[in-house]
């Protein structure tokens, strides 16, 4: 009987090596003829293992083959990931900075918009903080005017 150890080794595949016995050796010996189909049965046994054997290894063989087809496809699928994620990486920072520029620009008009916003208010406050402050300055005046114009009639009535 083969073990473990005859698997692992390789078998050449022979036709079995027993000889047929002669005719009359079988129909006078019947010990000889159970013997002769026990080796017929033992080769057959024999060519068996040898086919299960180099089946086993030809689907070892096809399982090995079938993993690196597996392993190369998810290294072409993951480089392809890689590459995605870093090219949409690398256009999100692009549009990020677009909008950044963008916005850097629009402060800076908004902020000159108010400046000038800012001073034409100022200046059109202190245009009319300054012409109300000259007429009431030209009022004060006519007042002060009329009060030394009427205090000389009254100093003038009084002194005559």
């Amino acid at each position: 009987m083969p073990t473990q150890k005859k698997k692992a080794q390789p078998v050449k595949e022979t036709p079995a090596e027993v000889e047929e016995p002669k005719e009359e050796e079988r129909s006078t010996n019947p010990l000889d003829e159970v013997m002769s189909q026990a080796e017929r049965a033992y080769a057959a046994y024999m060519d068996a293992e040898r086919q299960v054997a180099k089946a086993y290894h030809e689907n070892e063989t096809q399982v090995a083959k079938a993993y690196r087809r597996a392993e190369q496809q998810a290294a072409r699928a993951y480089a392809s990931a890689l590459a995605k994620a870093m090219k949409e990486r690398e256009e999100a920072i692009a549009k990020a900075a677009e909008s950044r520029d963008a916005s850097v620009r629009q402060a800076e008009e908004d902020y000159k918009s108010a400046e000038q916003s800012a001073n034409s208010a100022c200046d059109a406050a202190i245009a009319d903080a300054a012409s109300s402050r000259d007429g009431t300055v030209e009022r004060a005046w006519q007042v002060r005017d009329e009060t030394i114009e009427q205090a000389w009639q009254i100093y003038s009535k009084i002194a005559r």
